[in-house]
């Protein structure tokens, strides 16, 4: 596996991108997602420019955002095997 793991529509798989729009929809803010885990609003700000998060972190996210985003990475993961097999099956 390559270190650039690009989604289906050929944009690169962000999840600190998907956990600042998710937070975003939710109406909620840096500061409450830092309070709720237990870090600076600083952090959270770096957690959003990372691709990657590590698995602790992301889940206690998950938990106060009651919100999967390891449901949103199985989808990603499915959706480039499925695109990985249409492109072998030509």
């Amino acid at each position: 596996m390559t270190d650039r793991i690009e989604s289906h529509n050929n944009e690169e798989f962000h999840i600190g991108k998907k956990i600042k729009d998710e937070l975003v929809r939710q109406g909620r803010n840096a500061p409450w997602l830092a309070g709720q885990v237990h870090c600076t609003p600083e952090n959270i700000y770096k957690i959003f420019e990372q691709q990657w998060v590590s698995m602790p972190m992301l889940f206690k996210i998950c938990r106060v955002m009651d919100f999967d985003f390891f449901a949103v990475c199985s989808e990603h993961l499915k959706a480039e095997k499925s695109k990985q097999k249409v492109t072998e099956n030509r």
